[in-house]
């Protein structure tokens, strides 16, 4: 029997999503004379989270989600969450046009365009957060061009389609941020790659990593092209796990000790979604509310103009779904393959500990077509149902972990992980994710080579309030104006 090949590089990328493309490039940059592969198990890259129809597209940067601002006991409303959530998309926005005015990457109007983000206030308490959370945030420069109103000639103005047929009197108000932007991260994700197989490194499509072990002086990966079945072996001395779902399992396949209590659950997403020209056209923006009452944070409903491949649509959701494949296009039994007798006590606890979360997740799974209608109409009261269908949208591993002896679900935000010397980093999370991957990336990287700190953090350092206004001209987005309206007491 013939012997497997071996390759021999410095550095193995697995995933071919925006996480991996980003910290490619910047590792590129860091590392020039090293050899980098990036391996993804699909036809193109890009096509899991990072696709297009599989997340909202909102370049997350606190604009809209209220996720990131939570009240304290007194109704303030604290701000450093969606302060840091903006910081973190500034510095991507930088990277994006410093690569951009290089001639490295490909035309922005690709990949970013101008949307305006929308908070939307219900109800005496909703327009109380609401107002308290603009207070909280209008004199960051990062949101200056937020405004305020509950006069409803201006809501009308700024969301028709949302105020059209609507009655009662229900108190209500909405924030709004021009600055915003809609990013097709798939699109992005493909034009990273090719700046980093430009720079030196290779990207190998329909190639499964089917197992990950240490070996001495690093990392063994056995992969087998799907295509034709062949095998191989590719050894490195680091290796970053940026898989989406398939991140954990590859993970536990490695016997990482740092993991070996987390669990994994998967939730796909649904939206639903039109292409009718006059929605469209009345809908111009992101516009996120609150969660419904005994729902968790991660089921925040939004109604987003999304524009892919030039084609505008409109997306109302999520709608929580059960599917037990850690991705997409991964298999039946990846759950069940997940459960260890590490992580057994773990998963149990989190079952125990978040009742309302299952309860959710049937609720949602048994939910009728006519309930979700009713949910986009709370959005949108003159919705029809032929005018809209249900779209897929990706599938999400919520990883899962005892913090303080309950069963927590890490539901927002990423967590890196690193071995023990650092020869091994992967990523564990979700939103905002993609939005602040360069930031992520600097994270990575410095946790596995904190002696080059600084010299890492030079690759992409945050951009001053001039860089950043630079750099949205670069990509083709206006100018974030200051405004200062006067509120009411």
């Amino acid at each position: 029997m013939s012997a497997v090949p071996v390759e021999q590089w410095d550095a193995v990328l697995v995933g071919g999503g925006v996480m991996s493309a980003t910290l490619g490039v910047l590792l590129a940059e860091a590392r020039p004379d090293w050899r980098i592969a990036v391996v993804e198990r699909l036809d193109e890259a890009g096509l899991e989270s990072s696709s297009a129809w599989n997340n909202a597209g909102t370049g997350h940067a606190g604009l809209c989600e209220f996720n990131y601002t939570p009240r304290r006991p007194d109704g303030t409303v604290d701000p450093a969450g969606a302060v840091r959530i903006g910081e973190q998309f500034a510095a991507s926005l930088a990277l994006w046009a410093r690569l951009v005015e290089r001639g490295e990457l490909g035309p922005p109007e690709a990949f970013v365009r101008s949307v305006p983000h929308l908070g939307l206030g219900r109800g005496a308490d909703g327009v109380a957060y609401l107002r308290a959370r603009y207070e909280a945030l209008r004199d960051s420069p990062l949101f200056a061009d937020l405004e305020y109103s509950d006069d409803p000639d201006v809501l009308v103005s700024w969301l028709p389609l949302v105020f059209d047929g609507r009655t009662g009197d229900e108190p209500i108000a909405a924030t709004r941020a021009a600055q915003g932007t809609d990013v097709d991260f798939g699109v992005l994700t493909r034009q990273l790659l090719e700046v980093l197989i430009r720079r030196g490194g290779q990207v190998r499509l329909r190639t499964e990593v089917t197992s990950l072990r240490r070996r001495a002086g690093g990392w063994e990966l056995a992969v087998r092209d799907r295509a034709t079945g062949e095998r191989r072996q590719l050894r490195a001395p680091w290796v970053f796990v940026g898989a989406g779902g398939g991140t954990l399992p590859l993970l536990q396949s490695a016997r990482m000790p740092e993991v070996r209590r987390y669990g994994a659950f998967p939730i796909s997403g649904r939206f639903l979604r039109t292409d009718r020209p006059e929605l469209v056209a009345a809908h111009r923006g992101k516009v996120y509310g609150h969660a419904e009452p005994g729902a968790p944070a991660i089921s925040v409903p939004h109604l987003d103009l999304r524009v892919v491949d030039g084609r505008e649509s409109l997306l109302f959701g999520p709608f929580a779904a059960f599917s037990p494949r850690f991705l997409t296009r991964g298999r039946r039994g990846d759950l069940l393959r997940s459960v260890r007798p590490g992580n057994l006590p773990v998963l149990l606890a989190s079952a125990r500990d978040n009742r309302s979360l299952v309860a959710y997740l049937v609720r949602q799974v048994t939910a009728s077509p006519s309930s979700r209608m009713a949910a986009l109409r709370r959005f949108v009261p003159t919705a029809r149902e032929e005018d809209w269908r249900l779209v897929s949208a990706g599938q999400r591993v919520q990883v899962l972990k005892e913090t303080d002896g309950r069963g927590t679900l890490v539901g927002f935000g990423t967590e890196v992980v690193t071995s023990a010397g650092g020869s091994l980093a992967a990523l564990l999370g979700a939103s905002p994710g993609a939005s602040t991957a360069v930031a992520t990336a600097l994270d990575v990287l410095a946790a596995c080579f904190p002696a080059e700190a600084p010299h890492l953090e030079a690759l992409a350092p945050r951009p001053t309030a001039e860089e950043l206004a630079r750099a949205r001209r670069v990509l083709g987005l206006p100018p974030v104006h200051a405004v200062r309206p006067e509120v009411a007491p």
